[in-house]
């Protein structure tokens, strides 16, 4: 099984590189972008045999104490057999 986890800035947080890159995309001419935001993405393989509800809650522990700043941070996840 794997998970997917998504690290983003949370909504109320500047986030400098997004802008910069919205910026950039904006003198590059691509049209019909109103925002980006820039995050991060974390794989994780996780054990064989682990129970779905034993690795969401291993995998939500991850992202809260390790992959994220819960001040200026947010995460979601999606798990894959």
């Amino acid at each position: 099984m794997k998970a997917h986890v998504y690290v983003m800035p949370k909504r109320t947080v500047l986030d400098p590189q997004g802008q910069t890159i919205h910026s950039a995309l904006k003198k590059m001419q691509y049209k019909g972008i109103c925002e980006v935001r820039q995050g991060k993405y974390f794989q994780i393989v996780l054990e064989p045999g682990l129970e779905v509800s034993a690795a969401r809650e291993e995998v939500e522990r991850i992202a809260r104490e390790v992959l994220t700043n819960p001040v200026i941070e947010e995460f979601s996840y999606r798990l894959e057999d």
